[in-house]
Formats: C-alpha cells, sequence, structure tokens
C-alpha cells in the first residue's frame, strides 16, 4: 500500500513537483485523444514518468465521471445499438493495448447521468466544498435525454457490458477498477434513470458479475461514506467486505461530513471517518495498491489545485507512517 496520484500532469516541474512530494506512482494518460491510445503511447508515457523516478500504475478510459452525452464515448450504457457495440469494441482494443504495455489497470465509470451536486459549500478557511442535498437538487430537468433507465435495465446494459470486456481483460491480465456512481440515492431514481451502483448492496452484486480477478472497484472511500447513513462507523466493515476479497484496485482516500443525501468533501483530516483506522483497515485486508487524494477542498490563490493535493500528499503519507509504512514500502 502506497502513496498515488491521479491526473495528467502539466509539464516536466510537476513531474518534478510529484516526486520531490514523494508521490512515486500515479493513474495517468497519455496525452492526445484516447483513440490513439495504443502500445506504442502507453510505453511513452510510462518511460516520461519513470525518468522521474514516478510509475504508471493505472491509466483510464474513456469512460468518465460526466454525463453519457457529455464523455468521449456516448452509447456504451444507453440501449442497443451499432454504435454501442463499436465503441465496446473500442474499449475492449483499448484494453489489449495497456495489456501489451505492461499497465496494470485501468478505471472506469458506469454512469449516463454522471457526477451530481448541488450548490457548493463553505468550510475550513472558507473553503469551497463539493456538497451534496439530495432536497436541492434540480427535479425539473424532465426525462434523462437518452431515455429512462430502470434498475432492471440497467444491470442489463452493465451485464452486457462486463460480458464482453472482463474475458479481454483477463486474457490481458489488465485490472478493470469501476468506480461508484456518485451520490448514491438508493433505491430512487433521477430523472428517470436508477443508479444502481450507488448503494453497497449493488457493489455487492456488481463484482459477483462475469467473477474475474480482473474486474473490481476503484474504492472511492467518499463515494461509499456518502452511501451510508453512519460513515464512521459502517465504512470499516465495507472496506473488509471487498478488500477481503480482492475487489479493491485503487482507492481515492477523502472524508467528508454528513452521509446519505446529505454531505460535504471536506479536507482528509477533519471529517467523519478516522482516515488512520480506514488505513489500518486497508492494511489488515492486505490492500497493496495505491491511496491517493480526490475532489480536494476548492482553494484560494493560483495554484489552488496543487497546493491542496499537496496538502493531501503529505497527509496520506504522514497516516501510512502511523501504520507502519514507510514511504516506497507496499
Amino acid at each position: 500500500m502506497y502513496l498515488g496520484t491521479q491526473g495528467q500532469p502539466d509539464n516536466d516541474d510537476e513531474l518534478r513537483v510529484l516526486a520531490q512530494l514523494g508521490v512515486n506512482h500515479i493513474s495517468s494518460d497519455p496525452p492526445g485523444p484516447w483513440t490513439g491510445w495504443d502500445r506504442v503511447a502507453f510505453e511513452q508515457q510510462r518511460d516520461k514518468l519513470a525518468a522521474y523516478g514516478i510509475e504508471l500504475d493505472m491509466s483510464l478510459t474513456p469512460l468518465g465521471s460526466r454525463s453519457a452525452f457529455d464523455n468521449d464515448v456516448k452509447h456504451v450504457f444507453l440501449g442497443p445499438s451499432d454504435e454501442r457495440d463499436r465503441e465496446i469494441d473500442q474499449i475492449c482494443h483499448l484494453i489489449e493495448e495497456a495489456g501489451a504495455a505492461g499497465v496494470r489497470a485501468l478505471r472506469y465509470n458506469i454512469t449516463i447521468l454522471g457526477h451530481m451536486r448541488t450548490e457548493s459549500r463553505y468550510g475550513r478557511g472558507n473553503a469551497r466544498l463539493s456538497s451534496f442535498e439530495y432536497s436541492k437538487l434540480d427535479q425539473s430537468l424532465g426525462e434523462f435525454e437518452g431515455g429512462a433507465a430502470d434498475a432492471g435495465t440497467m444491470w442489463e446494459r452493465i451485464d452486457n457490458f462486463l460480458g464482453r470486456v472482463v474475458p479481454v481483460a483477463e486474457a490481458s491480465k489488465v485490472q478493470l477498477a469501476c468506480h461508484p456512481q456518485d451520490p448514491g440515492i438508493g433505491d430512487r431514481t433521477y430523472r428517470g434513470v436508477a443508479r444502481v451502483l450507488g448503494t453497497v448492496e449493488g457493489l455487492k452484486r456488481f463484482i459477483g458479475m462475469h467473477e474475474s480477478p480482473y474486474h473490481g472497484l476503484n474504492f472511492c472511500q467518499g463515494t461509499v461514506s456518502e452511501m451510508l447513513e453512519s460513515p464512521g462507523e459502517e465504512i470499516f466493515d465495507v472496506i473488509r467486505y471487498f478488500g477481503s476479497r480482492d475487489k479493491i484496485f485503487n482507492v481515492h482516500f477523502r472524508n467528508i461530513k454528513g452521509g446519505f443525501l446529505d454531505f460535504v468533501e471536506v479536507f482528509p483530516d477533519e471529517g467523519d471517518i478516522d482516515m488512520i483506522a480506514a488505513a489500518r483497515v486497508y492494511d489488515e485486508i492486505g490492500y497493496r495498491y495505491m491511496l491517493m487524494p480526490d475532489h480536494v477542498p476548492g482553494m484560494a490563490g493560483e495554484q489552488a489545485r496543487r497546493v491542496g493535493f499537496a496538502y493531501c500528499y503529505g497527509y496520506i503519507n504522514a497516516v501510512l507512517q502511523a501504520i507502519g509504512h514507510r514511504h516506497g514500502q507496499e
């Protein structure tokens, strides 16, 4: 278990800063359009990072956290169509190319509504906090443009996708790490769409489908905490459930205040989750990959995001040392 990060460093100075801060693993992607991410592009990205002592630990797929029509691929989790089949074929090819380049894992999202939030709230030092209050969610938008999709429909689409990509991932020895739907709204629908990967029970069902050691989760601790009524008490057993089954391939190590249907995302040291206790649970179940920052609160200044992430790198390194992991030790 070790410190990691995510994103596309803008320049060589940013890579130097990551190395100086002790961030030696990253989930990143080659530059340019994803349709050009072949084994050569992955190898070039790997070699560029290695020159700074940073390992390309994971990469992405074009299945991001935005709504279906804002993602680079639009049809994978909509209804059956030639476009859907073609896009899934492209993703299968991407998995094969990543495997040929030795990339350990690819992370992705299953969502057609995308990441949902309501008006920001403000916290320590007036930092802007990403926020969700279900009671304030805009209910006037009507049915999703791609059509309604109840729980049964979403599970059918997920089953179709996994049936296509998991055998390719297994043959290519690439872990597929799925991010939970953020936020979960329980058994409710929004704009006619069910968010079946927004509950712990849904995630349990998901990992049992098309069982493979290469099919698992990008375990966003913050998102999973948002699904729980009492996250400060419940999150540890959830980590144990998925971790003991070797289904956690990456961890977004972030904290929240609040819980199901009403929360804010805060700095890791001030939320409702005991982050040192959480790290001990990951250690207990033998988790062996990255802990990385995610959704850092909005700070002041021109380098706000980088400063926020730098704070979190130091925090995670300190947590790892507190539980007996020295820098660079898995």
